[in-house]
């Protein structure tokens, strides 16, 4: 006699699944929601370079693709690996998450560098916008965690500061891409409404805040002089070099958020990809001499 078992267990009713330990819960959710697009030069031997990308979009929009083309455009004749994070976004993740995802890309980037081979003294951290802003905290986080190393950062139009209220900030409300206004809705998406401008809003969202910018690698920032950023990121540069930092400062005569991007075949433009590109050309050559050594 035979006996034929159904197994019912696929039909029963389930509860909740059991909850995550609360020191374990943040992790998981990190692990479950980061990604890296990985792109390195082909046939490459040796360990590379790499600039380790975090992408615009006002905290709000955008994922590890966008602004990657501009970024490789840069790479791609120095040799350079681009490693792109995938960041979860506000409002739906307010701060900390979006620069803790972008802190736990840099750390895996760097513990796994050889196996990627990319040489993990020479990772460049870069963004534009909201991006040159997570790029800014992320560096901060790395220094005063000491964290991964650092070889330079590229801060491009970053958004730096919640307050909003700098002269630059005024003059292009309602002119130009990402206002005032538009900035505002960022930083309350990322902080929750209300609280930007706030008294003890973390320096790592909103870098302008660090009361120290002392110890932080050489950095690059650049911003259009018709643009809501330019005052925060020119007082950011100034505050660096105050505090004994290399910075090397580009403001560009009627250039607004985004210009190269929007209009690339501009002269302004291309005087301002070519500077990029001069600065990271110096970085590698200096951290390539220093290894000689």
């Amino acid at each position: 006699m035979t006996t034929q078992t159904t197994d019912r267990s696929s039909t029963r009713p389930a509860g909740p699944p059991p909850p995550f330990d609360p020191e374990l819960a943040p992790v998981i959710e990190i692990l479950t929601s980061l990604s890296l697009l990985i792109c390195r030069p082909k046939d490459a031997a040796n360990p590379t370079p790499a600039i380790y990308h975090i992408h615009g979009g006002g905290m709000i929009v955008g994922d590890n693709r966008f602004g990657l083309v501009e970024m490789m455009n840069l790479a791609e004749p120095m040799g350079m690996a681009v490693v792109s994070v995938e960041y979860r976004l506000a409002p739906e993740t307010p701060h900390p998450g979006p620069v803790e995802d972008c802190y736990a890309g840099l750390a895996w980037l760097s513990a796994h560098a050889h196996e990627l081979t990319i040489d993990p003294d020479r990772i460049v951290i870069g963004g534009a916008s909201a991006g040159g802003g997570l790029a800014a905290g992320v560096t901060l986080m790395a220094r005063d965690r000491n964290g991964p190393a650092i070889l330079a950062q590229l801060l491009l139009s970053p958004m730096l500061d919640d307050r909003n209220d700098s002269a630059s900030s005024r003059q292009m409300r309602g002119l130009g891409i990402w206002d005032g206004s538009s900035n505002e809705t960022g930083w309350n998406a990322l902080l929750g409404d209300g609280v930007g401008g706030g008294p003890d809003v973390s320096p790592y969202a909103a870098p302008s805040r660090a009361a120290d910018l002392s110890g932080l690698p050489s950095t690059f920032i650049d911003v259009g002089s018709a643009e809501t950023f330019r005052d925060e990121d020119v007082a950011y540069a100034s505050r660096m070099w105050q505090a004994g930092g290399r910075v090397e400062l580009h403001v560009w005569p009627g250039g607004f958020h985004g210009f190269d991007v929007v209009a690339p075949h501009a002269a302004i433009s291309q005087d301002a990809i070519a500077a990029r590109a001069a600065w990271l050309r110096r970085q590698l050559s200096a951290s390539h001499a220093a290894s000689a050594e």
